[in-house]
């Protein structure tokens, strides 16, 4: 293993941001993403077929032998960071990282071979706000069968089956489609990523394994990832807002040689190369296993504050047309802004990395 961490892309991962992006081009145009946010059915199931049949990503991370890739969270991140980009209506970070690493924690295997080949759709049933080493709120265990309510799931309205903490102490695989689950939708900011609560009224599943271990894998590493998510949102709003001010025009001018301007957009972009370091990193030390809670915590404090900062300036820098409901820069300040908060906010884990230095607050 490596003592210094690897930033750099590989010609393998930059052949799959390619492919994947070439496929995001033709099947997830801004246009239809915004008209799918209008509909009853926010996610786009048929984008996420397509991406799993065609290239195998629903089961990335899941082992070989199982029916999956077996590739690293390096090309994970890759993925995450072009769906960022295109702001994809798809469960890929719930299921195919979050859920995936609770069940390889666990070594359910019949449920991963399920994932891999697309035919399932899983979800933690933990709030989309916890982050690693957070509180997790557990369904009560009566006699057999499940009660209580969880809330803020992200993904579970697609979900087929989900991943329920109980209070003793397992994991538990429940099926959407059974009685005694009911899953109602939630308002959400970011209508690409809906949230629901889950009520369970005496509903039966499969015990899996121990909840702790399981979901902390599965909370890091969906905390980690999210930084190439931010990223992609990030490198994707940067460029176009410079694309932007090249054709705009004032005074007889392009609006982008204003030097207020340059010095803005110069900012956004060093802010930007510091995330993909951090993202990068974050992503390696899942892969390799060498300093991965520092990695994945030093990521997140950082990846919240440079991607809403860049949806900021970009909605402002469009002008009146980054206003309108049809220019795509406001799925990606809500995107942004919703992950902010997911797995774990800024400060979050800003006091993780405190904590494990001994810097404890008053």
């Amino acid at each position: 293993m490596s003592a210094q961490p690897d930033l750099l892309y590989s010609e393998e991962e930059e052949a799959l941001r390619a492919a994947v992006r070439d496929l995001l081009t033709d099947h997830c145009a801004p246009a239809d993403v915004v008209a799918r946010t209008e509909s009853d059915t926010p996610h786009d199931l048929p984008l996420w077929k397509t991406l799993a049949d065609s290239m195998g990503l629903a089961g990335l991370l899941v082992p070989e032998a199982l029916g999956g890739q077996g590739a690293t969270h390096r090309e994970a991140a890759v993925v995450l960071e072009e769906l960022g980009r295109a702001v994809a209506p798809v469960p890929y970070l719930t299921s195919a990282v979050v859920a995936t690493e609770a069940l390889l924690a666990c070594g359910a295997d019949d449920l991963l071979t399920e994932l891999a080949s697309a035919t399932t759709v899983a979800a933690l049933a933990v709030g989309l706000h916890v982050g690693p080493g957070g509180a997790v709120p557990h369904a009560r265990l009566e006699d057999g069968a499940l009660h209580g309510e969880l809330t803020g799931i992200a993904g579970a309205a697609v979900a087929d089956v989900l991943l329920v903490p109980a209070d003793d102490g397992a994991l538990y695989a429940v099926r959407t489609a059974d009685a005694g689950v009911t899953v109602t939708p939630q308002v959400s900011l970011d209508l690409t990523r809906p949230v629901a609560a889950v009520s369970l009224d005496g509903a039966t599943g499969q015990r899996l394994g121990e909840t702790g271990a399981a979901v902390r894998r599965a909370l890091r590493a969906g905390a980690g990832l999210l930084a190439s998510e931010q990223l992609g949102l990030a490198d994707w709003l940067l460029t176009e807002t410079v694309r932007y001010l090249k054709e705009r025009k004032q005074f007889n001018r392009q609006v982008g040689g204003f030097q207020a301007l340059k010095h803005r957009l110069a900012r956004l972009w060093l802010e930007v190369a510091g995330l993909r370091a951090a993202a990068r990193n974050a992503a390696d030390a899942l892969a390799t296993g060498a300093d991965t809670d520092v990695a994945v915590a030093v990521a997140q404090a950082y990846a919240a504050q440079v991607a809403v900062h860049t949806a900021e300036e970009a909605l402002q820098l469009h002008g009146g047309l980054g206003m309108t409901w049809e220019h795509p820069v406001h799925l990606h300040l809500k995107r942004a802004k919703a992950d902010s908060i997911a797995y774990g906010t800024a400060g979050t884990h800003r006091e993780a990395l405190a904590e494990s230095v001994d810097l404890r607050a008053p």
